[in-house]
């Protein structure tokens, strides 16, 4: 019985709006358009932006800092998902060309997102001067449902190929089958995704949800970066053998289990019960 792959290699095109020189001469100097990969990252962060806050509400937080919070980390993370993405996956571009690190629409890694939000984590908290911990939780009890949609562009985007394979569940790329990590970390978010909304309809211990995302994603990443393309424009940079999100990993690991633990020592607070001050 011969195997070989089964997904179709399919490439969304662009959802033009403005032409380039639309309005006259040479401006726009380029074509404004919605993009799959931008799309989808947005409806993402909508999503899991409207889900936290509903949570938010649950659990008696504050609004208006719940949504201080989210923009800070968001933001942050957005920054750092790029900045962290160039500076170790290619450090070559930065020696070239230093200011590749603040063009944040050049590329993002997840690591560094995380990287950066948790920089944005310890700005809100000094600004604020309270706990971060609630607003982080509940955050994370939504983040996997945003993910689901982050990972589905790169799906589209097959930004992220990884080695060939003839598996029934590779993607037919144009120079053969190949896996296509975005997918497979998207189908495997789904029951982490599913089992935190089911899970939010009881009270859980602060940093519950925050210290199982971690230690459920970490291991996943780890060990799918193994089946990273190893040659080519897309190659991630390797150190010591392992790619820098895999290093990342053990990191987000160990602190997942920090947060984890510290959680199975705290009793779960009433539904309507807001965080108290600092």
């Amino acid at each position: 019985m011969t195997h070989e792959p089964r997904i179709p290699f399919i490439q969304i095109p662009d959802w033009e709006l403005i032409p380039q020189g639309f309005f006259g001469g040479t401006f726009p100097p380029a074509p404004f358009s919605f993009k799959p990969f931008g799309t989808l990252v947005a409806v993402g962060v909508y999503v899991g932006a409207w889900l936290a806050l509903r949570h938010g509400r649950r659990r008696g937080l504050d609004e208006k800092k719940l949504m201080s919070f989210m923009l800070w980390v968001g933001g942050m993370g957005f920054f750092g998902g790029h900045f962290f993405d160039t500076l170790f996956y290619f450090p070559e571009r930065v020696v070239a060309d230093p200011l590749s690190l603040i063009r944040v629409w050049e590329g993002l890694s997840s690591f560094g997102g995380f990287a950066g939000a948790t920089i944005g984590l310890v700005i809100w908290r000094v600004l604020h001067k309270e706990p971060a911990l609630h607003y982080a939780d509940v955050v994370a009890s939504c983040f996997p449902v945003g993910w689901v949609f982050g990972r589905m562009g790169c799906a589209v985007a097959h930004d992220h190929p990884g080695i060939h394979s003839q598996l029934w569940l590779a993607v037919r790329y144009p120079d053969g089958g190949r896996l296509d990590l975005g997918l497979i970390e998207m189908v495997l978010t789904l029951p982490l995704a599913a089992a935190f909304l089911v899970l939010q309809r009881r009270p859980r211990p602060w940093g519950f949800f925050l210290g199982s995302m971690c230690m459920a994603y970490a291991p996943i990443r780890f060990g799918l970066d193994f089946l990273r393309m190893r040659v080519g424009a897309t190659a991630d940079a390797r150190y010591l053998t392992l790619t820098p999100a895999q290093w990342g990993a053990f990191l987000l690991f160990g602190a997942g289990v920090v947060v984890w633990l510290r959680s199975r020592r705290s009793a779960p607070p009433d539904v309507a019960a807001a965080p108290s001050g600092s």
